[in-house]
This record gives structure tokens, C-alpha cells and sequence, in this order.
């Protein structure tokens, strides 16, 4: 053990963040916090870095050993530049040795302009700079509070490898599930102001947090059951109660004394949404450049109802730009962007509205919309600020007393309850919590409308978009049809072929550097050759078979039914869940149409791509 936080208790106001929580720290741990956005995972990890002091409880550690620390939103100076930042808090003979690594660290976060002052940069450059500073800090615990906000997917991948090789303690926030599933042995949940530590990854920390639940809900029906049995024992013997067992008694008031688990709250997101038209959104050859560089070049694309778009690409690249010309809050220098009559734009931005410290929360989300239709019924502003875990208090406290998550999760509110029916998003998973964010995809599932999002979060990506669009920052944006996980795959297969190219051709340039044939001429301007003689076949051209083109014309009709078919036959399974044969026999059933409905996403991705490649070539 290198360092012990005992019996912490934290209090903010009339909020209890942390009440009597302890944490162990190991050599070599690698703990993932987690828990919903204002719950206090931000103020543990500033006690453990001992930035700020408990209420009451200690920590305990050996006075020689290292910490670096990366808080949420660092403090820097603007006067410096960026390598004066970083090595604000070293001799010039550490400088002078990290130098040359901390340069290409900047590089790798895409930061080359090494003598910028601190002053000039956005927030996400700041950021950067200030994981830099953490990193290059020597360290036997390395502290860091939400490290991929800001960074591209590059860079998120980066520092993926990077802390998998720390060989220190490692503690950090952080919503990134590939993270939390490929660098953490340890996840520690915050909720309700209490600690629970799983020994192990994102996947298996979500299976033993199902079984606690389990477990404890099978006790509470196990209290619940004998008291009821007690309560009536002791009822029906009343006026002798002097005679009953008084152990007996003990035990009933005991049971009855034991409070029930504590269910977490969980955001509740109903489809909010205006009719929408035929006509979305068409953008037609448009072109934007900055400072002489396309970042945008003639590009077209008409979105569809459907659409799930994931947007990626390096930071610079001009994904902000292009969601900014959808909005009309960019105009393009060339081309144009025709919108329909009904479309009704929800954008959620990098930056955010400038929410009013002074307002109060429920104030803010009634000037929106006093009250909103959904399929559930009409639900009140204050309702709908329950449902994102807002409880009545925290509604009538002003906007500047809400955590930085909570004030993300108000002005995603603010956006959905104003019921658009395409939605923009814009790095939409930085500062929400994990639990935000599981509500916010599987709301984006059943959307009717089209969604576009611009993020770097892989797993987000994975289970929201159909495509992607690759955003290169020379003015081309590459579409792909699948999730993310599907656009990697094709990226390896794309470079593997094109070095297989390029080394038969240098096998080629070697055995014959005459460029002839056998030593023959190499003159090219023998056009009676046939195509079996030596010239190039004309590539076939694409195109649907009958067969193809029915299928595709009915595929989404088909993995629609299936889909209903495997919700009929869920409701079936709970209705007969207390018959394990009946049961059995339906969990079959589901398991059959799942793997059916499996095969024919397949399909569904294999038809797009080939009906996408049609288009292209006209």
C-alpha cells in the first residue's frame, strides 16, 4: 500500500459528497472513478492529491513519495509559454533534459508551436498542455481528472498505450469506456456519497455491479418477507405480548430498523420531437477555407430522416466547421445549404451556452419550455428537471452552484425539451458522466430524426453511428458506412493494400530497373494489344443483382420486424419468468431472432456499402 484515504467525510452546503469513505491505494493500480456527474469524484481526487482538506478523516502516505496531479480545469498563466508552462515547477536542469520528450509529447497532443503564449490558446489546447506537464512530472501516483476531454481519437489512443505503460499507481475520472476497459484493474463507484471498489475492467465491473444489485434486492425481499411473517405473529398475539419470546421481538424490530439499499437515480429521457418534413437538409458543393486553406472542399451530401452520422477527424480538421455551416452559424465561401420548412435544429455544442451563474435552475429550463409533450403525457419543466436528476432543492439553487457535469447535463436539457427533430451534437461525452451517457445513446436509438455528432469517444460511436465521416483537414471529407469499430477495420485493410502496392512495385522497380518487360521496349504505344495480351482489364462495373436490389429495397423492413418480434417475445419471458421451462423455451426463441437479426445487420451494412459505391461511380 502507498497511500490510505480513511474515513473521509466531505460537505458542500446542505450536499454530502463523501460520507465515511475509505480508499487504498496499491503499487502499480490502475483506478477508474466513476459515478453521476456532481456526485464528488472531482473533490476525491483533489483530497487524494491533498489539493484540498477533508471535513474530517486522514490520509496517509510516505512523505517521499511522488504525485502528480491533472485537475479538471488548471490553473495556468497567460504570460507563459507553453514549454514555461510546463515546466513552471522545475529546475532548468530538468528542463534541459525532458526538452526533446516533452516536444514530441506536445506533437503527439498536436500541439507544434512550442513558444505560443499560454493566452493565445483555446481551452482544449490549455488542457493539453497541462496533461503534458502532468505527465513529464515523476510520479509514483499519477491523479487525472477527465484526461481525454479536448483530444482527438488519435490522441485518445495515444494516451491509451501511454498509461497502459505506467508503471505507478494511476487514479482518474474518466467517461472513456475503451479506457476504462483496456487500462484499468480497478473501478471505484461513487454514489450516494459512498465507495464501491470492483477489481476489475469496465465489462466485468458492469457484470458484479448487476449481481450486487441482485444481491441486495433478493435481501430486501428476504426482510421485507419475514417481516411480514413477525408482523403478524406479534398482531395476532397482541394482549400476551409479555409472554412472547422477547428474542423474537428484538429480532422484528431489528429488521425493521435496517434500512432498505439505495437505488440510484437514473436519467429518464422520453423522445421529445416536432413533425418533420420531406426536406431536412441539403448542402450542395459547399467550400469554407481559413487563411488560404480548404477545410471544406465542394462538398455535397442531402441528410436523410435516419441518418446517424458520426464526424471524425484531428483537431483543426474543420468538423466543428462543417456542423457550424448546417446551423447557418458559418456561411460558406462557395455553395450552398438548403434547409426544409419543418426541420427544427437542436445543436449541442463544444462550448456551450454561457449559462447565467445567477439563474436559477428551474428558471432556465421554463423559459425554454414551460412544459413538453412526450409519449408518456405532458411533463412540467420541474418533472422534466427530476428526470435528469435534478431534485427539487437542486432546482431552486442558482446555475453557479452546479458541478461542471451537472451544468453539461442542464444544457443538454435545454436543448432536448426544446424538442428539435435533427440533432447536432458537438463533443457531446465531455464532462458527462458514464450513466449520462448510456441514457443519452439509447435515446439517440429510438430519435426520429437524423443525429450528427462530432466525437472522439469510440465507444459512444460505436453504438450511435451508421456512418462516418472522415473530416482530413485538406478539404475532404471520406464517408464510410458503419460504426467506428467498422471505419478502422477499413482504414487497416485500405493501408495494408496500399503498401502491399507500393512493395510489389518496388519488388517490380528491382527485378526490372529499365521499367521494360523481360528487356524488352518499353515502349507503351502499342494499342492493338487485347486485354488478355498485356493491357489493363477495364474494371466491371457495380451494380445490384435482382436478387440485391429486392433485398435491399426490403432489409429495413425486415430487421424492423425482427426487432418487434424480439420485444414481443421479451415481454413473453416476463411473463412467464417464474416458469423455467416456459422460460427456457422463450429465451431460445430470442436468442434464434437475435442471431437472425445479427446476420442481417450484417447484410444491411453490405448492401449500404455496395448501393454507396454504386452512387460513386455514377
Amino acid at each position: 500500500m502507498i497511500l490510505s484515504a480513511e474515513h473521509i467525510f466531505k460537505n458542500y452546503g446542505t450536499k454530502q459528497l463523501l460520507n465515511d469513505v475509505s480508499l487504498y491505494l496499491n503499487e502499480r493500480d490502475k483506478v477508474g472513478i466513476v459515478g453521476i456527474n456532481g456526485t464528488g469524484k472531482s473533490t476525491l481526487l483533489k483530497i487524494l492529491a491533498e489539493v484540498e482538506q477533508p471535513d474530517e478523516g486522514s490520509i496517509s502516505r510516505n512523505p517521499n513519495l511522488q504525485i502528480s496531479y491533472l485537475s479538471q480545469n488548471p490553473s495556468m498563466n497567460d504570460d507563459f509559454t507553453i514549454l514555461e508552462q510546463v515546466f513552471s515547477e522545475f529546475s532548468p536542469q530538468f528542463r534541459e533534459l525532458h526538452e526533446f520528450e516533452v516536444k514530441a509529447m506536445l506533437t503527439k497532443l498536436g500541439i507544434t508551436d512550442y513558444e505560443a503564449k499560454i493566452g493565445t490558446l483555446s481551452g482544449g489546447q490549455k488542457k493539453r498542455v497541462a496533461l503534458s506537464a502532468a505527465l513529464i512530472h515523476p510520479s509514483d501516483i499519477l491523479i487525472l481528472d477527465e484526461p481525454t476531454n479536448h483530444l482527438d481519437s488519435d490522441m485518445v489512443i495515444w494516451l491509451e498505450q501511454y498509461l497502459s505503460r505506467y508503471s505507478g499507481c494511476l487514479v482518474m475520472i474518466t467517461h472513456d469506456r475503451y479506457f476504462l476497459e483496456r487500462v484499468v484493474n480497478r473501478i471505484t463507484e461513487l454514489s450516494q456519497g459512498s465507495l464501491y471498489t470492483y477489481e476489475a475492467n469496465y465489462s466485468k465491473y458492469l457484470e458484479l455491479k448487476a449481481q450486487r444489485s441482485e444481491m441486495d434486492q433478493a435481501s430486501e425481499r428476504k426482510r421485507q418477507a419475514i417481516l411480514k411473517k413477525e408482523y403478524q405473529w406479534i398482531m395476532r398475539g397482541a394482549r400476551a405480548r409479555s409472554t412472547k419470546s422477547k428474542g423474537r421481538i428484538d429480532r422484528y424490530e431489528t429488521l425493521k430498523e435496517q434500512s432498505a439499499p439505495v437505488s440510484e437515480n437514473t436519467i429518464q429521457m422520453a423522445a421529445l420531437t416536432s413533425r418533420l418534413g420531406k426536406k431536412l437538409i441539403e448542402l450542395q458543393e459547399i467550400t469554407k477555407a481559413f487563411d488560404g486553406r480548404a477545410i471544406i472542399d465542394r462538398f455535397s451530401y442531402q441528410i436523410q430522416r435516419n441518418d446517424r452520422i458520426g464526424i471524425v477527424g484531428k483537431n483543426g480538421a474543420g468538423k466543428s466547421t462543417l456542423l457550424n455551416i448546417i446551423t447557418g452559424q458559418l456561411q460558406p465561401d462557395a455553395g450552398s445549404v438548403e434547409v426544409g420548412s419543418t426541420v427544427k435544429l437542436g445543436y449541442f455544442s463544444q462550448e456551450g451556452r454561457e449559462l447565467d451563474p445567477n439563474q436559477r435552475v428551474f428558471d432556465f429550463v421554463s423559459e425554454i419550455a414551460g412544459e413538453v409533450k412526450t409519449s408518456e403525457g405532458t411533463l412540467s419543466a420541474s418533472q422534466m428537471l427530476e428526470r435528469f436528476l435534478f431534485p427539487p432543492d437542486l432546482q431552486y439553487s442558482v446555475i453557479g452552484k452546479l458541478s461542471g457535469g451537472e451544468r453539461r447535463r442542464l444544457y443538454l436539457l435545454g436543448i432536448l425539451i426544446a424538442a428539435p427533430n435533427i440533432l447536432l451534437l458537438d463533443e457531446p461525452t465531455n464532462d458527462l458522466d458514464i450513466e449520462t451517457l448510456s441514457i443519452l445513446e439509447d435515446y439517440l436509438e429510438t430519435f426520429p430524426g437524423a443525429v450528427i455528432a462530432v466525437s472522439h469517444d469510440r465507444y459512444f460511436l460505436d453504438k450511435v453511428s451508421t456512418s462516418i465521416f472522415d473530416v482530413t483537414g485538406d478539404g475532404r471529407i471520406e464517408r464510410y458506412v458503419g460504426n467506428y469499430s467498422d471505419y478502422t477495420e477499413k482504414l487497416a485493410a485500405e493501408k495494408k493494400a496500399t503498401d502491399k502496392q507500393a512493395a510489389e512495385k518496388q519488388d517490380s522497380g528491382k527485378k526490372n530497373p529499365s521499367g521494360s518487360a523481360g528487356g524488352g521496349s518499353s515502349d507503351s504505344s502499342n494499342h492493338g494489344l487485347s486485354s488478355g495480351e498485356g493491357s489493363s482489364p477495364r474494371p466491371k462495373k457495380l451494380k445490384f443483382s435482382f436478387k440485391e436490389q429486392h433485398e435491399f429495397q426490403t432489409i429495413d423492413d425486415d430487421i424492423a420486424a425482427l426487432e418487434a418480434k424480439i420485444a414481443e417475445r421479451g415481454k413473453a419471458a416476463a411473463e412467464v419468468s417464474s416458469d423455467y421451462e416456459k422460460l427456457q423455451a422463450v429465451m431460445e426463441e430470442i436468442k434464434t431472432l437475435e442471431s437472425e437479426l445479427e446476420e442481417k445487420t450484417e447484410r444491411w451494412l453490405y448492401l449500404n456499402e455496395l448501393a454507396e459505391k454504386i452512387k460513386e461511380q455514377g
